[in-house]
């Protein structure tokens, strides 16, 4: 009788739950790696921004973008996609910008990225 009221006490994982758990894990790691790049690409792409608002025109501004966009390897905004604007006699950049992830199939993870100089 012991033995039969021990092994009913006894809980754990089975085997297929970890399985499950394993493949979730996995399948958030493949979709973090894709994702990863996307947004050290919107970093640089606030760095540059940050550098293209010590332009003194809109055209110096964009000009400054593009070329610290060719050192970074900026392909999904190009400096004529700037909003750029004057406030408080200091000038500001915006930028907004989707990155689009295919998963599998039809599926894609849309990745919305925005931001302004600082």
């Amino acid at each position: 009788m012991k033995r039969m009221l021990s092994r009913r006490v006894q809980r754990g994982a089975s085997f297929f739950g970890v399985l499950i758990v394993l493949v979730v894990l996995a399948l958030l790691g493949v979709v973090a790696m894709q994702a990863a790049p996307t947004y050290l690409e919107y970093q640089a792409v606030q760095k540059a921004v940050n550098k293209a608002r010590e332009g003194t025109t809109v055209a110096e501004a964009r000009s400054i973008f593009d070329k610290a966009a060719q050192v970074d390897d900026i392909k999904s905004i190009s400096g004529k996609d700037l909003e750029v604007t004057k406030e408080n006699d200091r000038m500001v950049v915006r930028f907004a910008y989707n990155r689009e992830i295919h998963l599998f199939g039809p599926a894609h993870l849309l990745l919305k990225y925005a931001g302004q100089s600082k």
